[in-house]
């Protein structure tokens, strides 16, 4: 059998092989959901992820065959162990082949970067703190998840319980069989709270994707549009539009559309989605 390595993610590109290794697990999975790529930098960001601004994170990858076959964090959140009296540490984001060897391996580097941190007991799973996804799906797995809770494969309940983990608790998530009568609950809600808050609830076309606003000198609109071109990449065209009612509004339409200030920030936006679009893709 050739040797499993197991090293903690310290460049950009494992993080990167961290944040994609999940398609290979659920590669022949119709009900996984994969994540955005984007929001998961995002959430791997320890710069601007609002967890590190109190906790710490560690990510781990196992090779074979210099072949990634398993992935792990593990979290130090002192609020929570401060709130609760605790002295814990949480691993999250596991995903791994049907391998116990792999599995005990990967939670063996966790469990040595918690007690670096002093702590002496793992929960999970936990991605960072239980503000964010927890648990370990063991039914249901033809269903997609809904928001917040997770999705997995049938074996990582025995390659978890296998490294001396037990269950604490069950969570569960619902949906309607028939949603009909549900459904009209919310819409009368909905009305009732928009005519308060004054905002509208409307399908969305991720394909032309409408942002509308206004404040005391104009209302306003920016369109985003997404087209394909001749060579298959993707051009996004964004259109703005405004009205500026009474006096001040037209003396603000002066400020702004005489001064193109708005032409300015518009570009400065589709600048910022190409370099995020760039990272992504990179």
């Amino acid at each position: 059998m050739s040797e499993i390595k197991v090293s903690q993610v310290a460049s950009r590109a494992d993080r990167n092989a961290f944040i994609r290794f999940p398609w290979r697990i659920y590669d022949n999975d119709p009900a996984w959901v994969p994540p955005l790529i984007i929001e998961r930098k995002a959430f791997l960001n320890r710069k601007r992820h609002p967890f590190y601004q109190h906790g710490d994170a560690a990510l781990f990858l196992a090779r074979q065959n210099q072949k990634i076959v398993g992935r792990i964090m593990a979290s130090d959140d002192p609020n929570y162990n401060a709130v609760h009296h605790s002295n814990v540490g949480c691993f999250g984001l596991f995903d791994c082949i049907n391998d116990p060897d792999v599995a005990a391996l990967l939670f063996e580097a966790a469990a040595n970067w918690l007690r670096q941190k002093d702590r002496q007991e793992i929960l999970g799973p936990i991605d960072y703190s239980t503000n964010y996804t927890c648990g370990l799906l063991i039914d249901g797995f033809a269903h997609s998840p809904t928001l917040l809770t997770t999705h997995n494969p049938f074996y990582y309940q025995s390659l978890v319980e296998r490294c001396g983990f037990t269950k604490v608790m069950d969570f569960y998530a619902w949906w309607f069989s028939d949603p009909t009568k549900a459904a009209a609950r919310l819409r009368k809600l909905a009305t009732r709270l928009g005519r308060r808050a004054r905002f509208t609830i409307r399908q969305a076309n991720l394909k032309n994707l409408a942002l509308e606003g206004e404040h005391r000198y104009s209302r306003y609109g920016l369109i985003f549009r997404l087209e394909q071109t001749k060579d298959e990449r993707t051009l996004l065209r964004a259109e703005t539009r405004a009205r500026f009612p009474g006096l001040k509004g037209s003396i603000y339409r002066t400020l702004v559309i005489g001064t193109r200030g708005h032409v300015v920030a518009v570009n400065r936006i589709l600048r910022s989605v190409k370099k995020r679009a760039e990272r992504t893709a990179g």
